[in-house]
């Protein structure tokens, strides 16, 4: 199979640009093979083995796995993490909160807490960007907290993770900063997901009652209230759709002041409280 045959099969399930992207990354990461060296025609070459793996990752592709599930990895914030279909996809979205904080630290030492760690991505920015940050993060899943801490290894960082359940947590460490980008999509909100989303990313990673969509958002502020530091400061990931719900709710758990920043795409995405 040529890279034109696979952009072309992939045309069932993606407009022809999306379908040309992936097609590359595939060659590039799985195969070493860069657009120039398509353009020679090396994509011919490949060996019967090779021809296998592009084969099932075709596959794969066509029941509209995502391309990085299907790869193993993903990049946030210019670098690269290992996933897995037991944790969510990084968004670029979610780089933005990193930087957010980033720019608000600079270069003081704080101790960061991030709940609900997923693939670490957060947790790994922070450590890799904040110098002498010292990190902990949480998660209720194992497998995740096996991912986040490969992705660890992987930035060359050192973050502490800890099985807890963000909706029952018991412990009493005091932080600088927490931060999390916890479950927030309603299950009213299915049926305008995509269907790569819906179909592999892990549900407990993205769902939360219609009745309670601020479930997890609670349950942190009230720790975080105890756990910061004076003057540390919370800072979430969130639903646009719950965004007056979110500032009353943090107003009622204690906290004083929150900001809401917009996102790339002008969405009302994230706060900070303190």
């Amino acid at each position: 199979m040529t890279y034109n045959e696979l952009w072309r099969q992939l045309t069932q399930v993606y407009d022809e640009g999306e379908a040309k992207a992936i097609a590359r990354l595939v060659y590039e990461v799985r195969f070493g093979l860069m657009l120039a060296d398509l353009f020679i025609g090396k994509d011919t070459q490949l060996s019967t083995d090779d021809q296998k793996l592009l084969e099932e990752i075709a596959k794969r592709l066509l029941q509209q796995e995502p391309i990085q599930y299907v790869l193993g990895e993903a990049e946030f914030g210019g670098r690269t993490f290992h996933v897995e279909p037991g944790v969510l996809i990084p968004r670029p979205e979610t780089y933005e909160l990193c930087q957010w904080i980033i720019q608000k630290e600079g270069g003081s030492i704080s101790k960061i807490l991030d709940i609900g760690t997923g693939s670490g991505c957060i947790a790994c920015t922070l450590a890799a960007e904040i110098p002498n940050a010292k990190v902990t993060a949480w998660d209720i899943s194992d497998d995740a907290l096996r991912i986040a801490s490969e992705n660890a290894n992987r930035t060359h960082v050192h973050v502490s993770f800890e099985k807890v359940d963000a909706l029952n947590i018991s412990l009493t460490s005091q932080f600088d900063i927490i931060v999390s980008n916890p479950p927030y999509i309603c299950d009213k909100e299915r049926p305008s997901m995509e269907r790569h989303v819906l179909e592999h990313e892990p549900e407990l990673a993205l769902f939360v009652p219609d009745d309670n969509p601020l479930l997890f958002y609670r349950a942190i502020a009230r720790y975080a209230k105890q756990a910061l530091n004076p003057g540390g400061e919370l800072y979430f990931e969130i639903n646009p759709l719950y965004v007056n719900e979110m500032e009353a709710m943090l107003n009622q758990e204690g906290f004083v002041h929150t900001e809401i920043k917009e996102d790339q795409f002008g969405k009302q995405r994230f706060t900070k409280s303190w």
